[in-house]
């Protein structure tokens, strides 16, 4: 797509001024913002930022959640041919410091008071920032600091601008050319500092239109924007493939009222990490649990035809005359309230990426109707490298490559990889850069798959990740500790896993527990708990764990390859892992290293076969205030199973 994103942004004010582009859920009322609006805000914007002294070529930072205004600032950064820079909004003060520096950031816009006070928190260390504007004021009403003003009084300054210069925005974008660098995004670091990902309007919009037509996408769609800005994946689906296809986006009023508002909205195209259909899938479990028994047993018994028949008729299978009738019963009585009550009833493609999803998970939701597909991508790729075709749909597999992607596999079993959507450069990198990106033009993943016998990619581990095991019975085995954290958390009770074997004798795992589903587990067996902390320490609890430990050795064990990384051991942590105490990234990727480390007695006490340990842990809370966390651990053994080819 020859074009960039600012003069997308005009053609759609020209051909179509009074469709809806963004909406916004306000004191629980969705305000809508047409084309035509939204191109004048732009540009008043843009004004505004030129009239402050923001240049061409300079990166300017934005935090906060999606918002119309901040996507407005976005565009009129690229319309003046500056980069726009999403950070996280839950990222920790100390967290912006490095982006800010490395960037040399003098312009940042933030969505309200939280924001503004990290910047001013960090304001020393980041002495070259000098303009900090807000979209939302309240709370700032005495806040008197250099360089802070609210993003109205910019785009007042801005409106004045364009009155005595009325050409001047086109004759602004019309500079732009596809090949200018459009947006920088961070990667979240889980090795050291982060990088400065660079991608062009060309990268960006070219993988947008190549998901868009994989896909069928229209200016129909109705999009929820929820993810933060900052990943790339939220930028693809509701920024890039916004402007290439002209649809509609749609900003939820706050992340507690998002489960309401995708209700309210019913969006056509859609967009989760799995956790997310985990979490909803889980809460409709739990209020299934709590239902009446008449309730509960024809939930059942229409969700087992549907298991039987859903994924066939999904897939465009034939089936029989008795099984689509009684499909249709299910629909009517089950299928169709409950998509409802997921806020999935319009839903024509909904994806799933950045980790692996359960087949169990997979399954249910395209039992009862919902075109849900995996994809593969990366920051460094623009997201679109593989994407599942309707009707072959699989849990084990991210699909096929789509338009102009190339795939072939190093000798270590690395996945390379050749697309219009690489990126131009780590910033200030050269190094980094050299590392991913061949003279030729392909990218190194890191990851480790292969191209099964109908051309999809399976995805076995990060390369890097990919062990052995070292003495004992399984010496030599390989060991893919994302591929077993994977499994673990596939089961319900199970919200993080964390393998560890790589040079050692056996596997073992420490896990977290997911609160709302064991805690209502517990309920239901009339069993007290005083928090997280007690809760993980049940010792019936740790006999639910070991039961889906247990069934994870026995499905590894019939896996020739990985049947030497069955877990030998486990115990449940007694904190849940968190972004803010370093053991997640912000994308909640789980940071291994690190957390065997910061676990390091733990680790230490797993492999010398003890029963119990004593562990205490710093945390840090909301409000940044640290404490701590301790307790005496149980730790468990597991059963293993033969491997199924020798267990005739």
């Amino acid at each position: 797509m020859k074009t960039t994103f600012p003069q997308l942004l005009l053609k759609h004010a020209a051909e179509r001024p009074t469709a809806a582009a963004l909406r916004e859920k306000e004191y629980g009322i969705w305000q809508t913002h047409t084309w035509a609006e939204l191109a004048l805000l732009v540009e008043h914007v843009a004004a505004g930022l030129h009239q402050a002294g923001l240049k061409r070529h300079e990166h300017m930072v934005v935090i906060g959640a999606n918002r119309p205004r901040l996507y407005a600032t976005m565009l009129a950064a690229q319309a003046l041919g500056a980069i726009p820079v999403p950070l996280y909004q839950d990222a920790v003060a100390a967290e912006c410091i490095f982006p800010l520096n490395n960037a040399e950031v003098r312009f940042c816009l933030v969505e309200d008071q939280e924001q503004v006070d990290k910047m001013l928190e960090i304001r020393e260390q980041c002495p070259q920032v000098s303009n900090i504007y807000f979209d939302d004021p309240r709370g700032l009403r005495n806040y008197n600091e250099q360089g802070l003003a609210s993003l109205d009084a910019l785009i007042a300054n801005g409106q004045a601008f364009v009155r005595q210069h009325p050409q001047w925005f086109r004759d602004e974008v019309g500079k732009a050319a596809p090949g200018d660098v459009a947006a920088m995004f961070f990667t979240s670091g889980t090795t050291g500092n982060p990088k400065g990902v660079v991608h062009t309007h060309a990268t960006l919009l070219d993988r947008a239109a190549a998901g868009a037509e994989f896909d069928r996408l229209t200016s129909g769609e109705e999009v929820l924007a929820y993810l933060p800005p900052a990943w790339i994946g939220q930028n693809i689906f509701s920024y890039a493939q916004w402007l290439a296809c002209g649809y509609v986006v749609n900003c939820p009023e706050s992340a507690s009222t998002v489960t309401i508002d995708l209700k309210e909205v019913g969006p056509t195209y859609y967009f989760a990490p799995p956790r997310v259909f985990e979490g909803l899938l889980t809460s409709v479990m739990i209020r299934m649990e709590d239902a009446g028994l008449l309730k509960r047993k024809m939930f059942h018994a229409c969700m087992a035809v549907a298991r039987r028949v859903g994924p066939a008729l999904m897939d465009g299978q034939s089936v029989g005359l008795l099984d689509r009738m009684k499909y249709a019963l299910g629909d009517l009585l089950v299928y169709g309230p409950l998509r409802n009550t997921l806020g999935f009833s319009r839903v024509r493609v909904a994806y799933t990426a950045g980790e692996a999803i359960g087949p169990d998970l997979f399954t249910f939701y395209r039992s009862i109707g919902i075109n849900l597909k995996q994809l593969y991508g990366s920051t460094e790729t623009a997201v679109f490298v593989c994407l599942q075709p309707d009707h072959e749909a699989r849990a084990d597999t991210v699909g096929v490559p789509c338009k102009g992607v190339e795939i072939k596999l190093a000798d270590n079993g690395e996945i390379l990889v050749k697309s219009p959507g690489l990126l131009k450069e780590y910033y200030k990198n050269p190094k980094a850069t050299a590392e991913v990106l061949t003279a030729d033009g392909w990218y190194h993943t890191s990851d480790a798959g292969f191209l099964d016998a109908h051309g999809h990619l399976k995805i076995i581990d990060r390369v890097k990740d990919v062990g052995r095991l070292k003495g004992g019975a399984n010496d030599g085995a390989m060991f893919a500790p994302k591929y077993v954290e994977n499994k673990l958390k596939f089961f319900p009770h199970i919200k993080e896993a964390v393998a560890l074997g790589d040079g050692r004798d056996r596997v073992c795992v420490m896990l977290n527990i997911d609160f709302d589903a064991v805690g209502n587990w517990a309920e239901r067996r009339n069993l007290p708990y005083a928090g997280y902390t007690d809760l993980a320490g049940k010792p019936e609890v740790y006999e639910l764990i070991r039961d889906c430990v247990e069934k994870v050795n026995a499905d590894l064990a019939a896996d020739a390859m990985l049947a030497g990384s069955q877990i030998h051991r486990f115990l449940v942590l007694h904190k849940e892992l968190d972004a803010d105490d370093g053991e997640l990234t912000r994308t909640n990727k789980v940071r291994r290293g690190f957390i065997a480390e910061k676990y390091g007695v733990l680790v230490e006490a797993l492999y010398a076969g003890r029963s119990e340990q004593y562990i205490e842990t710093q945390v840090k809370f909301e409000d940044g205030r640290t404490g701590s966390v301790s307790a005496t651990l149980k730790l468990s053994d597991a059963k293993t199973f033969a491997p199924v080819q020798n267990a005739a």
